[in-house]
Formats: C-alpha cells, sequence, structure tokens
C-alpha cells in the first residue's frame, strides 16, 4: 500500500509525502479484516482567509480490502466550501470477476459515527466529484457551514480486481466569506384527497442526488403523467433531495420523504421518514445494526421494506431476514425472474404466518426507475388509504390495504363474501368453516390476460380474459380449505395464446405479471 501528498495549488506549504507512520496505520487497518474500516493519516491544510489549497492523495487498496476507507482532513478555520474529485484504475479482469468499482462520501468534523450527526452526502460510484459549502452543495450532499475540525472523505471499494485498487483523491480547500445559508423546502404531508379512496402511488424512485438522471421536476411530473396520486423519495444513503421537493409537490401529488439503504448485504427502504433524517448503511447483517436503523424508522412513523430482495447484482439479495420489515418489495420495475422468486417466497412466507396465526407480511411493487427509458410508476402500488395524506397512505401499505399494479391502465377490484359479510384486500372475513364464500375479482385493462386465484394450497382456480381487456372471475371455496386468497392478473404469453406464455420463457403457463394483490384473509368462526 502507498500513499503520497502533493504540493498545493495555491499557497501554503506541502506536507511531507509520506508522514512517519502512514503504512503503519494502513496495514493495521487491513488487518482487522473485509468487513473492518480503516483510517488513514490526517492530511493537513495552513490556514488562510482567502484563496484556495489543494491536496492529492493516492494509494493502492489490496482484494479484500475493508469496506470503508475513512480519509481525515484537517480543516482549519476561514474555509468557505471544501471540494473533492477522485479517480481508481479500472485493469481488464477475466470474464465473471468483479472489476474495480468505488463510492465516495463525506462526514464533517462531528464525526463518522454509526448513525450520528456527521454525515455531510454520499454520491456512491455515481460521480467523481463534490462540493459542499454553507449555501449549496452537489446534489447527493447536505449544504451547511464548513465547520473547522477533522472531516472525513469516505471511499467505499464495493469491488476490488484481483490486481486491486490503485485511488487518487485531490482535496480543494476554498477561503473566504462563507455566504448565504441554504433553506430547505420540505413537501407538505397533506394532499388534495378524495377521503377513503384508492390512491396510486410509487415507492421507490431516484434522482440526480443519487445515481438517478432525472431532475426532481422530472420525477414529479412523470408521476403526474402516470397517474400517480403520491410518490416516495428514496435516493440512496441521502435526505439531500428531501429539502427540494416543496414546491414540486401540490393538491395532485404528494410526496412523502425517504431513503434507499444499499447495504453491503442488501437494500431496504425506509419510506415515510421525517424530512432532512438520515439511516446509515454502514454494516452488514452480521454486524447486528440493521434493527437500530429499523426502530429508527418505526420511531418516525414510516416503513420498512426490503426492496428487490432476489436482485442477482452484488450486495443487492437481501440478507437481513423479515423480523423488523412492515412489507416487501416482490415486484421492481419490469416483470422478470427474479420478480418470480420473490413473489413465491413471499407466498410461502405468507402461508406460514397464516397458518400459524402470526402478522403476515404485505407485498409492495415499485419501479425504483432512475432514468429514461425506465418507466415511473411500472409497477405502483395502488392503496386504500383513509385521505391522501402521509400518515393515511403509510398506514394503508402497512395493513396490506393494497394491490400492485403495473400501470394505471389497470383496474381491480377483489372481494370475499359469505354469511351476508364481505371483505376486501388486506382485510379479513370469518364465517364458519363450512360456510360458502364468493371470491370475484372485477379487471380492466389487460387483453387477452390470466387471472389466477391462489391459496395457502397453491393456485385452484385460473380462467382467461376476453379481447377487450375487462371481465369477471369468480370462484367459490370455504375458509376450511383456504386459510386466505389472493389474485394475479398476467399477460397472455408472447406467442400471443390467452394466458399462455411469458416473455421470460416458453415453458411457463402465462405471462409477465399484470396486476398483484395482497390476501383476503378467510377465518373459521369460533
Amino acid at each position: 500500500m502507498r500513499t503520497e501528498e502533493n504540493c498545493p495549488q495555491h499557497g501554503g506549504a506541502a506536507d511531507p509525502p509520506d508522514r512517519p507512520g502512514r503504512r503503519r496505520v494502513l496495514q493495521a487497518g487491513l488487518a482487522l479484516g473485509a468487513a473492518a474500516a480503516v483510517t488513514l493519516a490526517p492530511v493537513a491544510f495552513a490556514a488562510a482567509t482567502e484563496g484556495e489549497q489543494t491536496r492529492v492523495i493516492t494509494g493502492h487498496l489490496p482484494t479484500g480490502a475493508p469496506d470503508f476507507v475513512y480519509l481525515p482532513v484537517e480543516v482549519p478555520p476561514g474555509v468557505r466550501e471544501i471540494a473533492v474529485s477522485y479517480s481508481y484504475d479500472r485493469p481488464a479482469v477475466p470474464p465473471g470477476t468483479p472489476g474495480n468499482s468505488c463510492d465516495i462520501g463525506v462526514f464533517d468534523e462531528r464525526g463518522t459515527g454509526l448513525g450520528g450527526p456527521g454525515f455531510r452526502g454520499w454520491s456512491g460510484g455515481f460521480r467523481t466529484s463534490f462540493a459542499v459549502s454553507r449555501g449549496e452543495a452537489t446534489p447527493g450532499y447536505l449544504p451547511g457551514p464548513v465547520q473547522p475540525g477533522t472531516w472525513h472523505v469516505v471511499l467505499g471499494p464495493y469491488q476490488v480486481a484481483p490486481q486491486g485498487m490503485d485511488y487518487r483523491v485531490e482535496v480543494t480547500l476554498r477561503f473566504g466569506d462563507a455566504g448565504g445559508e441554504f433553506t430547505p423546502s420540505y413537501p407538505a404531508e397533506r394532499a388534495r384527497g378524495r377521503g377513503r379512496a384508492w390512491y396510486r402511488g410509487d415507492c421507490h424512485l431516484h434522482t440526480v442526488h443519487s445515481d438517478g438522471r432525472r431532475l426532481p421536476a422530472e420525477v414529479a411530473a412523470g408521476a403526474r403523467a402516470a397517474g400517480l396520486d403520491f410518490i416516495v423519495s428514496t435516493d440512496h444513503n441521502t435526505p439531500s433531495s428531501h429539502g427540494v421537493w416543496g414546491p414540486l409537490a401540490g393538491p395532485d401529488l404528494l410526496i412523502v420523504t425517504g431513503e434507499e439503504v444499499t447495504t453491503r448485504n442488501g437494500h431496504w427502504l425506509a419510506l415515510g421518514i421525517g424530512p432532512g433524517e438520515w439511516l446509515d448503511w454502514r454494516y452488514r447483517s452480521r454486524d447486528d445494526a440493521y434493527p437500530r436503523f429499523a426502530r429508527q424508522v418505526h420511531r418516525a412513523g414510516g416503513l420498512v421494506v426490503p426492496a428487490h430482495p432476489y436482485c442477482p447484482y452484488v450486495a443487492c439479495q437481501w440478507k437481513f431476514g423479515y423480523e423488523e420489515a412492515d412489507a416487501v418489495e416482490v415486484w421492481n420495475g419490469p416483470w422478470t425472474y427474479d420478480d418470480e422468486s420473490a413473489v413465491d417466497s413471499w407466498d410461502s412466507r405468507l402461508a406460514e404466518a397464516v397458518r400459524h396465526g402470526r402478522p403476515w407480511l404485505p407485498a409492495m411493487g415499485n419501479s425504483d426507475a432512475h432514468s429514461a427509458p425506465q418507466v415511473i410508476g411500472l409497477p405502483h402500488n395502488v392503496v386504500l388509504a383513509d385521505d391522501l395524506t402521509r400518515a393515511d397512505v403509510l398506514a394503508g401499505l402497512r395493513a396490506g390495504r393494497s394491490w400492485i399494479a403495473e400501470s394505471a391502465g389497470i383496474g381491480l377490484a377483489f372481494t370475499a363474501t359469505g354469511q351476508g359479510r364481505r371483505a376486501g384486500i388486506g382485510e379479513q372475513l370469518t364465517v364458519p368453516g363450512g360456510a360458502p364464500v364468493d371470491v370475484r375479482l372485477e379487471v380492466s385493462g389487460v387483453p387477452g390476460g390470466t387471472v389466477r386465484f391462489i391459496t395457502d394450497e397453491g393456485q385452484l382456480h385460473q380462467e382467461s380474459l376476453p379481447a377487450s381487456g375487462g371481465g369477471t372471475a369468480t370462484w367459490r371455496t370455504t375458509a376450511s380449505l383456504a386459510g386466505y386468497v389472493r389474485a394475479e392478473v398476467r399477460h397472455p404469453r408472447a406467442d400471443g395464446s390467452p394466458g399462455q406464455g411469458n416473455t421470460m420463457g416458453a415453458d411457463l403457463p402465462w405471462g409477465p405479471m399484470a396486476a398483484l394483490t395482497n390476501p383476503i384473509l378467510l377465518k373459521i368462526a369460533g
């Protein structure tokens, strides 16, 4: 491992190219193991009243490097802006071998403690540079005073090639008047609703404040164009977009603040956290830190939702279990095989929970849209809420009073009736065990589709929709035969035969998902 510091560009004296003990600090940190963090020796700057100073730090990380490498920067008084750029090499690797990938962020003088107040921004691997000052900051970073003390630039070597990773970090401090203060404009917690009604919303969206390419204004416009009533802002690992959503919300669009927490053992959505609230992601499942941050979300009245649990990419597959979760994202973007796996696993957990009389975990679906051509609202949640407010929408999702739609062009109504009683999605119908229960699904917008009724015994009814795309499917059962019933509406096969195919393979007897409901529970009276 090597490090070096070059001469400043403007003013000040160059620090020694390799401070005594620097290599020992690095080696000691690396010896802690792959999950550990390592802190380098500090980089110092001379005090000044104007101009700027730059230091350049280079180094090498071997395969098996810690998850996070902290570069301390001693910030003197009088700094109005800290600017950082970085790069790393990308040597050729054999097919199937991960190449180099490195994230970056920064913590201020308040420290790097897990969940602490020092967080000032994260851009992952999406940007090669950022700047922070009192009045403004690069998207993904938080504006605010640049106070004197020890700041930390954080490298996150996400993947390291067999050859290791050579990195270069350039830190520039600019001196002078700090300028005006940034004033956030958070979105309102209420929009103009229709009272108790079904509301459509996408709860997993990204902007330029993380790795998306859409501006917040473009996301809001896309949500309106998709016929959505609400969205949740879930940029990766940062709340920096929260303070710009205010003017973009309105009577017709509720915007809820959130975060996608991207750990090395899976991603999860923190939905409905307080404006400006931040959730830490610097832990693995073996660290036992996840429950602490799940509790933080729950204290704010928000939801914890594991995201795309079967995503095949590195660090995306869910490893934390579901005890702290309020729902699970079983459908993420256009329908694929990992969504099939997520729905199958969710259904197995649902059957087990109902069988043992335990609380069950609702299903959600979201677009996870980052940029064009990814479609905002494909899919989205249709939730029964008392009104179009943050609290009411979250309550409906938490209770499972929701279904998932591929687009606003799909309509659905799902009920079960028996003994003069009626229950809808996410509700419970209590009847004598042998009493007839009539299940009814009304669908529109899925030409030639397939309706499936699925219980804890598996699929027990299937029928095709007409070419018009609208129709009603009915089925009779009893509470002694089915502990719950849920509905799926599938597109036809790719070859066009009704209800018989899939763009993912001709071996499946139906096509990709068009709509998916949470269950109606059937309970035996007495």
